[in-house]
């Protein structure tokens, strides 16, 4: 990490145990503090607002409440990287997730260097969102206010654009002579 003293504080929440053991070894190696672990939505949501975590690694599939309906509750309270962990990488799941605001993707099974660079990723992304959000109405009008992110280990370029509802539109980009 070498950024300052402060560990960033994560919260886990993985209902495999064993993967739950691998992540925190793999972010406390890495230098992060693993503040908060659960294996069920509830409980990560109720971990997330007592510890107040400045960035979440979430499953998509845990018992009870999903790791997507998770992050769309703490983003609700809190906006902090989230990242999801699951062996589902359908472009559906992929999808709701980015709309429930998921900044980074790790499809297991994973290695360290793909948690750490999700990691990286959504904290980069979390960044350029926050400044977004700062300048919001007092930067000049875009032609396209559309924003393109890859989540998957780079296997699911996506661009993401307000409607004039305001909602989301999230589609997938074609990779360079590839149909998508």
């Amino acid at each position: 990490m070498g950024r300052g003293t402060k560990r960033m504080r994560i919260l886990i929440a993985e209902d495999e145990s064993i993967i739950r053991l691998d992540l925190r070894e793999i972010l406390v190696q890495a230098g992060y503090e693993v503040c908060a672990e659960a294996a069920n939505g509830e409980d990560a949501l109720r971990l997330a607002q007592e510890t107040e975590p400045e960035a979440a690694v979430l499953d998509v599939r845990m018992p009870g409440m999903t790791g997507i309906e998770v992050a769309r509750r703490i983003l609700a309270e809190r906006p902090i990287p989230i990242i999801m962990l699951t062996a589902y990488a359908d472009s559906g799941t992929v999808a709701e997730a980015v709309r429930a605001g998921v900044f980074a993707y790790v499809v297991k099974p994973f290695r360290e260097q793909d948690l750490l660079a999700a990691l990286e990723t959504a904290f980069a992304r979390h960044r350029e969102w926050l400044d977004g959000r700062r300048n919001l109405g007092t930067a000049p009008e875009r032609d396209s206010a559309a924003l393109e992110v890859v989540v998957g280990d780079g296997h699911w370029p996506l661009r993401i654009e307000r409607r004039a509802d305001g909602s989301l539109d999230v589609t997938p980009i074609a990779a360079s002579g590839e149909k998508r």
